[in-house]
């Protein structure tokens, strides 16, 4: 009888749950959307729709599997890496969950980048709590455990507080398979208390990380039909499921997830010679050193868009889904000229780090002397949803660092060829989709949980033997579309200062 692996993602737009066979088939999905909400002037979801989402759209994937799930063999649960939850000895949340989206933590993570000689990025947990301590919040000495979203849910799954080793090298550096020890010493001689106390567990991909408990299973399914006893993977954030939806785990194998925001991610072959503030050092799931290029923006200025010309086609009395208007837009952006009509635009809702900006100001500016079409105003777009990664790249290309294959997945490549040419552009390699992209990483965390069931393959060996026979389609930009980027980019560095005064501007 065939397995039956459940993975669960939190994202930043949805929360999905997969279920796939021990030979990676999907078998059922669900979906509950969402979105995250300014409080106290930062970006946050709460602990309730998280719960709830979950819930439903494990109920959705029941319902569209058609039969009652009483038993699942394995479980996985990913979400949104880094980000800020903290809770007292009793389990109370201190206060809301801060997300990867906020920039408030610039004085804590430049002290600690310095106090380390090593990036520490503003979204990460260590950087949210020793804000909060350089801010005097009052919570700070009632905080007795700090998690991620994925460790919290997988806690009320298994009552476990563990974490996969890509979620955990988001909330303070790994060495190997545990937390740096020399920077907790560090740390912890800053804050006058041991950090690593209020940390979870390390636990690399295959290692025992609980099983779901009776509890667990009624948290997950209220109806009481689920038994409790699968198997859980470690909880992981979703670079990790990228790397592993993608079969991008090896050295010199990169992958790229483009959504509401935008990360690319490189195994690295040895340490970069310098620490940049602009590139995370972030693990495999199995424990491995990978670069990571992280945006705070990506598709979400798209969608808005894409909105707007829905009301259009609406008032006008057509009726034409939003998904064939992604297409049609998409790939009416084929037709722009090589200057894209020298239009430019910023696609930054939240503030963006390697643009060095710290609001949102959402830009587009054009000369006199452009040429506004559809089609350069839709390239313009799509450039610019991953132009910020270009930024990154420039610095990884100045270490050596070497790409052999880049797998990319998420919103941005649903349209056939278009997302990957321009992405292919951007990052100077070819780019492959392969079928199983559009699951993303509630894929990823399946693939861990499946993992966790087999017995001596390395993870490299268990994802080729996965992806032996995946359906795949490789893009490679041709001089045209380099030039027309080339282009783009150049001008998208020289109006830079524009958008950065605009972000200063409330």
């Amino acid at each position: 009888m065939s397995k039956k692996i459940l993975g669960i993602e939190l994202g930043s737009t949805r929360i999905k749950s997969v279920l796939i066979d021990e030979r990676g088939t999907v078998l059922s999905t669900g979906i509950f959307e969402w979105e995250n909400t300014l409080v106290d002037g930062l970006w946050s979801y709460s602990l309730e729709d998280a719960e709830r989402g979950v819930r439903e759209s494990y109920s959705q994937l029941v319902k569209n599997y058609g039969q009652t799930i009483e038993n699942l063999d394995a479980i996985g649960v990913s979400a949104m890496m880094h980000g800020y939850l903290a809770f007292d000895k009793d389990g109370k949340q201190l206060v809301p969950f801060r997300t990867w989206r906020n920039t408030n933590t610039g004085e804590a993570a430049g002290k600690l980048s310095e106090l380390f000689s090593f990036n520490v990025p503003l979204r990460w947990s260590v950087s949210q709590y020793y804000q909060s301590c350089l801010d005097g919040m009052e919570h700070v000495k009632n905080v007795a455990h700090l998690t991620t979203l994925a460790g919290y849910i997988h806690f009320k799954l298994t009552g476990e507080n563990v974490l996969g080793a890509d979620d955990a090298s988001g909330m303070f550096p790994l060495d190997g398979r545990d937390y740096n020890g020399q920077m907790l010493a560090k740390f912890n001689a800053l804050i006058g208390r041991d950090f690593k106390e209020l940390l979870p567990k390390v636990l690399l991909a295959g290692e025992n990380a609980g099983t779901l408990t009776e509890e667990g299973a009624l948290f997950l399914d209220p109806t009481g039909a689920l038994k409790a006893g699968a198997i859980c993977c470690p909880p992981e954030g979703d670079m990790g499921t990228g790397m592993v939806a993608t079969n991008s785990v090896l050295p010199k194998t990169a992958n790229i997830s483009s959504g509401t925001a935008a990360n690319c991610t490189v195994v690295l072959e040895k340490p970069l010679k310098n620490y940049y503030k602009e590139i995370d050092i972030v693990s495999t799931p199995d424990g491995f050193h990978a670069a990571l290029i992280h945006t705070n923006n990506c598709t979400t200025e798209i969608n808005e868009w894409v909105n707007l010309f829905s009301e259009v086609v609406e008032l006008c009395g057509l009726n034409i889904s939003k998904r064939q208007l992604f297409e049609k837009l998409f790939n009416k952006s084929l037709e722009s000229d090589e200057k894209v009509g020298k239009l430019m635009g910023y696609n930054y809702l939240a503030g963006e780090p390697l643009a060095g900006t710290k609001n949102g100001a959402p830009l587009i500016l054009r000369p006199s002397d452009g040429h506004l079409s559809l089609a350069n105003f839709m390239q313009m777009h799509i450039y610019s949803a991953i132009s910020a990664l270009a930024l990154g790249m420039d610095i990884l290309k100045s270490e050596g660092v070497k790409m052999e294959s880049v797998m990319a997945h998420g919103g941005f490549y649903k349209t056939p060829f278009v997302g990957q040419n321009a992405t292919s552009a951007v990052l100077g390699a070819p780019v492959t989709v392969m079928e199983t992209a559009g699951e993303g990483g509630a894929y990823g965390i399946a693939l861990l949980a499946g993992y966790a069931l087999t017995n001596g393959l390395s993870l490299p060996d268990y994802l080729n033997k996965i992806f032996a026979d995946a359906g795949k389609k490789t893009v490679i930009a041709d001089e045209n579309e380099k030039t027309k980027f080339e282009n783009f980019i150049a001008a998208y560095k020289r109006c830079l200062p524009v958008e950065r005064l605009a972000s200063e501007v409330k």
